[in-house]
């Protein structure tokens, strides 16, 4: 068990633990840089900005072995207008950020544990895990709280938002999913009551803030839901197979734990109108269900649901009861489709496809045709292959996170891959998607990802046309690391403003 520190005397270096060193270590970075050096050419009708968030921590951690995503959310922004670039940084000013501030030190143990904590918190979250624009605010998410209210232009944390008083959830997801035609966010909080509750709620919120409706669910078990699905008229729950122990987290454990004879559980309830006892908890294989990708519904109203998919556990970082973990470099996810029915009465899930078989993950698409049938997929994959110099960069990647070398295009009706290869001594991050102005084509635009270059140990904006997908457009050059994040998103300056009821994006 870790226990809080019994001095008074701040911690005053970080571990030497591969999650603290290379590109992994600590930024504790606030600033602004205008008039980034760009090589290349940013094309004139690219007008918005790029948020992303990452899990950066103000102070050493006093427990031991710390998960590497359990630091403070700071926020960058990549303002992009007339060819030219600007960036600033902040952390989202959390209760925990500001009390261990004034304290100078550690307060909070370990992740989503609050019974390792050296002081108790009202609201423990690090807000570190995406970052949304939504109803003119940032939004700031991690999936054991509300949100962080943040201004889209100066970064300045508003404070807790939970919607007007509205919000009925003690959680609220990292990975809301936004209804291009009607300009709904569709939400979830898991654990809904608090650490180790079956409880999982869902609601719908209008373009304005107002919500549309509330379901109460109870899950078969208590896992991780880190991301989810929604379709016109359906909302699907991936669980991962990690489960949280009350008992355990008061022994000083870790809140999650990998178990190996869990299968995959999806619930399906449908999008409107939804009871507690509509919900189905359909079947599949003990696999880990990664980010998704998108879902739509077919001509005979069947879920076709994309998302990432490993037969291993994908966290090794929390290993089963016995302490099994995968080696990292053995894991491997794939872009996969589960077709359901969902009216079936039979729960178990057969029909499983690979929709492409590279080792990825962080998928994305053209957000114009989220919920709808779509064609083009945006990754992250590791191919060794493609001439990555490990051995000259090994000491460089720190360790912690999943790496991945070059970005990916599937164009899923001929199944044909393109792949960017940013170069032999660089890692790359999640990209999003930016349509290309006045375009309404699915897929034309551009893709944009942070990219890490383990030589100068500095970090790159990489702007690619997707008209010419394995080369850059533009790269865009930063004076400083940035530390490997979680989620980001793109929005555009048309975008910027409150929207009404019922108006589309």
């Amino acid at each position: 068990m870790s226990a809080p520190p019994s001095s008074g005397k701040p911690i005053l270096r970080f571990p030497d633990q591969p999650q603290y060193s290379g590109f992994m270590k600590p930024c504790r970075l606030e600033g602004d840089v205008s008039d980034l050096e760009v090589h290349g050419e940013i094309p004139a009708d690219i007008d918005g900005t790029f948020y992303r968030i990452m899990p950066d921590p103000q102070f050493p951690p006093f427990i031991e072995n710390d998960a590497w995503f359990n630091g403070d959310g700071s926020i960058s922004a990549f303002k992009i207008k007339d060819g030219q670039v600007s960036f600033k940084q902040r952390h989202v000013r959390t209760e925990k950020f500001i009390r261990e501030k004034e304290a100078r030190k550690a307060l909070v143990g370990k992740y989503r544990n609050k019974y390792t904590d050296a002081v108790e918190l009202k609201i423990r979250t690090t807000a570190n895990t995406n970052i949304v624009h939504f109803n003119g605010k940032l939004l700031a998410l991690k999936e054991d709280a509300p949100p962080y209210s943040l201004d889209p232009e100066t970064l300045e944390t508003h404070g807790l938002y939970t919607f007007d008083g509205q919000l009925p959830s003690l959680t609220f997801t990292a990975h809301p999913v936004f209804d291009p035609k009607s300009g709904e966010m569709i939400c979830f909080g898991y654990e809904a009551k608090g650490d180790g509750t079956p409880d999982i709620c869902y609601y719908r919120i209008a373009p304005d803030g107002k919500f549309l409706e509330v379901v109460w669910l109870i899950s078969p078990v208590v896992a991780m839901i880190h991301d989810f699905a929604v379709t016109d008229n359906w909302v699907v729950f991936p669980l991962i197979p990690q489960l949280c122990d009350i008992e355990r987290m008061k022994q000083g454990g870790e809140h999650w734990q990998w178990s190996p004879e869990t299968p995959l559980y999806i619930g399906v309830i449908p999008r409107h109108g939804a009871k507690p006892t509509d919900v189905k908890w359909f079947r599949y294989k003990n696999s880990f269900p990664s980010h998704t990708a998108n879902a739509y519904e077919d001509a005979s109203g069947n879920i076709m649901f994309d998302l990432g998919l490993s037969d291993t556990n994908v966290f090794f970082w929390w290993p089963d009861a016995q302490g099994n973990a995968p080696e990292p470099s053995s894991i491997h996810t794939q872009l996969t489709r589960f077709t359901i029915d969902p009216k079936s009465t039979d729960l178990e899930l057969t029909s499983v496809e690979v929709l492409q078989n590279n080792n990825s993950e962080f998928y994305r698409v053209d957000d114009r045709f989220a919920t709808q049938p779509y064609r083009h997929c945006y990754f992250d994959l590791m191919d060794p292959a493609l001439g990555t110099d490990f051995s000259a960069i090994g000491p460089q990647l720190g360790g912690g996170y999943p790496l991945y070398n070059a970005l990916g295009h599937v164009d899923l009706s001929t199944r044909e891959t393109e792949v960017y290869f940013p170069g032999s001594t660089h890692m790359v991050q999640e990209p999003v998607f930016i349509p290309r102005r006045g375009s309404t084509k699915e897929g034309d635009g551009y893709v944009l990802a942070l990219v890490n270059n383990c030589v100068t140990m500095t970090s790159e904006l990489h702007l690619l046309d997707t008209n010419d997908f394995t080369k850059a457009q533009a790269v865009i050059l930063l004076p400083v690391r940035l530390r490997p994040g979680l989620h980001g998103n793109w929005v555009d300056s048309e975008d910027t403003v409150p929207r009404a009821a019922g108006t589309s994006h």
